[in-house]
């Protein structure tokens, strides 16, 4: 089989978008960022009221790739070793043997991960930074590719607790997903009507159109994307002056720097393009950074949200020409 080239990696990653506006209506913009995550190797925390889709894009994305995905539904009482696996006594051999758990895969779904203490929570962040689980001292790498997509409800709903500040560094993008405008929502119930079933998505027709060996083929293309000086300083000044407003109590770090960064190189590649320009880096910068700043408490009590803050970034920097 053939080493696939750049440009029919792109359309094959194109051609993902396509087919999971087949299950989902109207996500344009969450299916772009689950496909730049996939690019730049990182994690993507999806967050919305229930009932907008969040799972069904997870499992729509898996069922257009030829990759490995499992679900773990998060819980209260949900421990730490029902994601990673465990020790298992076998009496037979009279020895302990690993029995992985769902971690083990190229596409976790983790749902509603914020109805789960924080010590389950933390027991992902060795998976989604070190790629590997440590288990009675022995380390284990995860397969390649390997990308967590989390969903949760906005912290007001009752039963949640808020992910720390460490493990939400640790994902790449923050999608925001919307509820459906009105004609989107038409559209839903007329797929309804017509026979389609969330729990089963071969009623919509998806099929995989693009396997690892396109994944790989585009990370080393977009690992040679271009990036000026200018660009890199323009990066730079957005995230130091997150750290100087007012409102915030925390802004971004070098870590966020290199994500924007990296986030920036993929999307000008899937336009086409083989060098990042200030408009690739202000498309990015919202999803990549507006879980990464902190708001102080009087700010949040007059509404302001990290949202308006980076925007407000934006408009005031000067953009290099």
């Amino acid at each position: 089989m053939s080493t696939p080239t750049a440009d029919s990696a792109r359309a094959s990653l194109e051609a993902v978008r396509t087919e999971i506006a087949k299950a989902v209506v109207g996500q344009d913009p969450t299916v772009t960022g689950l496909v730049v995550a996939l690019l730049c190797r990182g994690h993507v925390l999806l967050e919305g009221v229930p009932g907008v889709a969040k799972t069904l894009l997870v499992r729509a994305l898996s069922a257009t790739l030829e990759l490995d995905t499992k679900r773990v539904q998060f819980t209260p009482d949900l421990m730490p070793s029902d994601v990673t696996g465990s020790l298992v006594y076998d009496s037979r051999s009279s020895q302990f043997s690993f029995q992985p758990g769902p971690v083990f895969t190229n596409l976790l779904l983790a749902d509603e991960i914020n109805r789960t203490p924080p010590k389950t929570q933390a027991s992902l962040l060795e998976a989604m930074e070190e790629r590997q689980v440590t288990v009675d001292g022995t380390p284990r790498p995860l397969p390649e590719p390997f990308l967590v997509a989390a969903t949760q409800n906005p912290v007001e709903y009752e039963g949640t607790y808020p992910l720390p500040e460490a493990q939400l560094d640790r994902f790449l993008l923050k999608l925001t997903v919307p509820l459906p405008a009105r004609q989107d929502e038409v559209d839903i119930l007329t797929r309804h009507a017509q026979g389609f079933s969330p729990r089963d998505l071969d009623t919509a027709g998806l099929r995989p159109v693009a396997g690892p060996a396109d994944l790989e083929a585009a990370r080393t293309a977009v690992a040679k994307v271009a990036v000026s000086p200018e660009v890199t300083g323009y990066i730079v000044d957005i995230c130091r002056a997150t750290r100087e407003s007012p409102s915030l109590s925390l802004g971004v770090s070098p870590r966020g720097a290199t994500a924007l960064l990296s986030t920036s190189r993929a999307w000008a590649w899937l336009t086409g393009r083989d060098y990042v320009t200030p408009d690739d880096v202000k498309a990015l910068a919202l999803p990549t950074l507006r879980h990464r700043v902190q708001l102080r408490p009087e700010a949040e009590m007059e509404g302001v949200t990290a949202d308006s803050v980076i925007n407000s970034v934006l408009a005031h920097l000067p953009v290099p020409r």
